[in-house]
């Protein structure tokens, strides 16, 4: 049997699952929260509803990997590291030159490398996670498996910016979108869920954690999506604005008398978003924690709930109405309280959810039955997608 590892770096968590093939048998799974944080959380699920966690501060990627593969030879999931046939990693920008999953050689790993202007948190760190994992494995076929690619063929109304037309076509600006991977695996599962083709659903769907993206889905493909040139646009995220007006950058490089406009972009994807609106943390359930004692906390959700409500009433819109909306994410998973706010915030549309079904967190409709749209929760699973289309081009 082969066994194939599933990488999925984000900007603030690790996710892995080691699957084995054919077979699509999930042979443990491990999560490490807070990366680069004071108190990372790093957990494994195996066996029979086992489960190791540890606290460690400020645990970097190269070092959660690392004790990722120690861990799964201490536990005796796996014998030796030989078990392992094949290692795949999601790479959030493929620009216009991936549009597939690809085996890893020196000149692909250039490529990424070089597309790291369009997703600069990740890019970059995604290319050295695949470099330490090739050096640990070295023995292994990597694979890269790309986020962007569910948004490649977006109608060009919705890809490009109105800039000089002749500038987006030499340097190819265009709308590239994120989280494609959770996008598309949203749309075949709520498919699936609604008992319906494919290419005939129509969905908005909201991946809401860390990082937060909302799609439009027209005929089961991507339509629209609120992340663009990179992932920095978009919904207000953890550390990321969102959309801003771009005139502030040199507005904020003239008043803090700043030269260089990376400092004022690595604000922007660093110290923004609900951390820098709330002054506390990046994560959603400390700032909802002090929600009731602290005004910030208070505004940075608000502000959360409306970007994510303007985004979903623009997309249903634009499509004429929608088969359903879906949740999924860490925030939009787990926050049963924040579903319902954002729902309210589009009862002009005759959306409704169950409070009973909501409150049970579990996957399918949560609306009520009077709803005019169905609201779907479904956890995403981003690893399956990936070890599908990694197993397609073996």
């Amino acid at each position: 049997m082969q066994k194939t590892l599933i990488i999925n770096a984000g900007s603030s968590s690790l996710k892995w699952q080691l699957f084995e093939m054919p077979a699509e048998t999930v042979l443990a799974s491990g999560l490490v929260e807070r990366i680069s944080m004071p108190g990372s959380i790093f957990t494994i699920k195996y066996g029979d509803h086992q489960k190791f966690e540890t606290i460690v501060d400020n645990l970097d990627q190269a070092h959660a990997a690392q004790m990722m593969l120690d861990e799964l030879q201490r536990l005796a999931i796996i014998k030796d590291l030989t078990e392992i046939t094949a290692v795949a990693h999601r790479v959030v920008a493929g620009g216009e030159t991936f549009k597939q999953a690809v085996e890893v050689t020196p000149s692909v790993l250039e490529q990424i490398r070089e597309l790291s202007s369009f997703a600069p948190l990740h890019n970059p760190m995604e290319a050295q996670g695949i470099e330490t994992m090739a050096q640990t494995l070295p023995n292994v076929k990597q694979y890269a498996v790309f986020d962007s690619q569910f948004f490649t063929d977006l109608p060009e109304m919705n890809a490009i910016y109105s800039l000089p037309y002749k500038l987006t076509k030499k340097y190819h600006i265009r709308r590239y979108g994120e989280h494609g991977i959770s996008h598309g695996y949203l749309t075949g599962r709520a498919a699936e869920l609604l008992k319906r083709p494919k290419d005939t659903v129509n969905l908005v769907t909201m991946h809401l954690g860390s990082g937060a993206s909302l799609a439009a889905v027209k005929d089961g493909k991507a339509f629209d999506t609120s992340m663009g040139f990179t992932p920095l646009t978009g919904v207000t995220m953890g550390t990321r604005a969102g959309d801003v007006d771009p005139s502030i950058l040199p507005f904020l490089m003239d008043q803090l008398n700043i030269s260089d406009p990376n400092e004022i972009m690595m604000m922007l994807n660093n110290d923004s978003g609900l951390l820098g609106v709330s002054e506390i943390s990046p994560d959603m359930r400390e700032i909802k924690a002090q929600e009731k004692t602290n005004p910030q906390a208070q505004l940075a959700v608000d502000i959360f709930v409306n970007r994510i409500s303007k985004y979903a009433g623009s997309y249903l819109t634009e499509l004429h109405g929608a088969d359903a909306l879906i949740f999924a994410g860490g925030i939009g998973e787990h926050n049963v309280q924040l579903r319902q706010q954002i729902i309210d915030e589009l009862q002009i549309f005759g959306v409704k959810l169950d409070a009973d079904l909501n409150a049970a967190g579990q996957e399918g409709v949560i609306s009520s039955a009077d709803s005019k749209i169905k609201v779907l929760l479904i956890p995403t699973n981003e690893e399956l997608a990936m070890v599908r289309q990694v197993a397609a081009i073996q």
